[in-house]
């Protein structure tokens, strides 16, 4: 429980940070918009795309192995 508590203070106490990033990032985004509107889409793309990747070299054997049982198992 006491985790939960600090938890929550850490977030009200930094939340003034957080909306102003989301402000800079609006303007950013609307400015690049008018320029060329693929521009901020490929960047979410690549900055979604990134953990996967990096999951799947990190579990790649257990992935791997997985893939092989489940095929296995279908006979």
């Amino acid at each position: 429980m006491k985790k939960k508590i600090y938890l929550f203070l850490l977030l009200v106490l930094f939340i003034q940070d957080l909306y102003g990033q989301c402000a800079m990032c609006k303007a950013v985004a609307e400015d690049h918009a008018a320029e060329s509107p693929s521009g901020i889409n490929t960047g979410i793309l690549y900055i979604m795309a990134m953990p996967y990747i990096i999951l799947f070299f990190a579990f790649r054997k257990k992935i791997f192995k997985f893939l092989k049982e489940l095929r296995n198992a279908k006979g």
